[in-house]
């Protein structure tokens, strides 16, 4: 929002070359927005505008680029400003940019990085990707169990520039063992001269170094924590998850869930970043799939040609029967999906899950059915009517189990559950709602 309102007056001011008013302008702009005003002109003289930034701010800025445009800096940028960049960056951040660049800028990367930088860099690297070892930075204030408030205080004020975060302090015993965590308030508040034993109950919620991201996600918002810690397998603290970090990561997941659930692979960059070739190819593989899969609906219809054929008031009604189920099956995936993403369901509680939906669909199917019978009745004839009425009961009621179940069953086969979506469960739907229509009209009709 600020920098809509900065753009006019910054683009005057490069366009008249003003570089002293521009970095005076710039002073108090938050880093996201300078960003968003950095990508929006060629990076030659985004590149002049970023040498007119403090270094620490230079490095937010660069941070929030997208890859594209970080790529085209790292190019352009000289040793020097490079070193001066990189080494203000979060490790966690440092660690995002590496892993997205192509070999040879990867090297030069790695060698703008002081000794320590490298080896925290080449520690993350380690990890398995998508874990909590990848999102963890190094910057935070660890204090002893045996030091008092006061010391503890003067650590504080010495170290905590550099942290990512001071209001969290983390408590560690002699071999650096995590024994609890602080929050600021609570140092604050105690006796100057009391031991930090003393204020500690050694209670605390950790993740390990290998949990998934999503995990983290998932504690953090449980907890309602700014900052979590990370230990390895014997609970010695090697460094803490921020809040941050955590929302770029639970954005980042839904985005995925909304592109599985459209049936598209999810795209690995912004839209924006994303060329058409690859556009088309995250999207071909699943469109078709989908094709060949509604073959079989034109294999249904095929076989029950004949039953088709005594009755053609039953083709008007093909459309509101299959879109019905579809629909109906798409909720009831999309519920269950969340449901069990956010932990609101276990894969033990299928049977429950089977039952309350059962009642669920078949109350959605005599709502509907009633409706759609009166329709079959008036645009053909009471068999039509009855046929049409019976066949939404059933198809809403299947389409409703199988878009429930469906998510249950992809989980235990650990495949993500979100492609049960929209895309898959409608033609899923639409399989078995022509199946059980014209099973109903050949049993209905007098000449079958």
């Amino acid at each position: 929002m600020i920098a809509h309102l900065l753009k006019p007056e910054f683009d005057e001011l490069v366009e008249k070359k003003d570089w002293i008013t521009l970095k005076e302008s710039l002073q108090d702009v938050p880093p996201v927005d300078i960003a968003e005003l950095i990508e929006g002109i060629d990076s030659k003289i985004g590149v002049v505008i970023f040498r007119l930034l403090k270094k620490q701010t230079a490095a937010e800025v660069f941070s929030h680029l997208t890859s594209s445009k970080e790529l085209e800096f790292l190019e352009l940028l000289s040793k020097q400003q490079l070193a001066e960049v990189m080494s203000n960056l979060e490790p966690d951040d440092l660690l995002s940019i590496v892993e997205e660049l192509p070999g040879p800028l990867t090297q030069k990367v790695l060698a703008s990085l002081n000794q320590d930088d490298q080896m925290e860099v080449k520690k993350m690297l380690g990890y398995p990707p998508e874990s909590v070892g990848r999102l963890m930075t190094s910057r935070y204030v660890k204090v002893k169990s045996e030091w008092t408030v006061e010391r503890a205080m003067r650590h504080i004020r010495k170290f905590g520039f550099s942290a990512e975060t001071v209001n969290v302090i983390y408590v560690v015993d002699e071999n650096e063992k995590l024994i609890d965590d602080l929050r600021l308030n609570q140092l604050i508040l105690a006796d100057p001269q009391s031991r930090i034993a003393d204020i500690t109950d050694n209670t605390f919620v950790a993740l390990n170094a290998f949990d998934d991201q999503e995990h983290a996600v998932e504690v953090l918002s449980k907890y309602d924590r700014v900052a979590m810690p990370v230990v390895d397998s014997g609970g010695v603290l090697i460094g803490i998850v921020t809040i941050d970090d955590v929302i770029d990561i639970a954005r980042e997941e839904a985005t995925e869930d909304f592109h599985k659930g459209a049936a598209v692979a999810p795209l690995k960059t912004t839209y924006r970043e994303t060329p058409v070739l690859s556009l088309f190819t995250k999207r071909i593989s699943w469109l078709l799939i989908l094709v060949f899969v509604n073959l079989l609906s034109s294999g249904v219809i095929e076989h029950f040609e004949e039953v088709l054929a005594s009755a053609i008031a039953l083709a008007f009604f093909i459309p509101l029967l299959i879109d019905s189920g579809g629909n109906t099956g798409a909720q009831s995936a999309t519920i269950m999906v969340r449901a069990i993403a956010v932990g609101d369901v276990k894969l033990s509680h299928w049977a429950k899950v089977a039952v309350k939906e059962i009642l669920v669909g078949m109350s959605l199917g005599l709502a509907m059915g009633l409706a759609s019978g009166v329709l079959g009745f008036f645009r053909g004839s009471w068999e039509i009517g009855l046929i049409v009425g019976l066949s939404m009961v059933c198809i809403v009621l299947v389409a409703n189990l199988i878009g429930a179940i469906l998510p249950f069953i992809l989980t235990r086969f650990k495949i993500d559950p979100a492609v049960a979506s929209s895309p898959l469960i409608t033609t899923i739907a639409d399989v078995t709602g022509l199946i059980i229509y014209f099973s109903i009209a050949a049993l209905i009709l007098p000449s079958f």
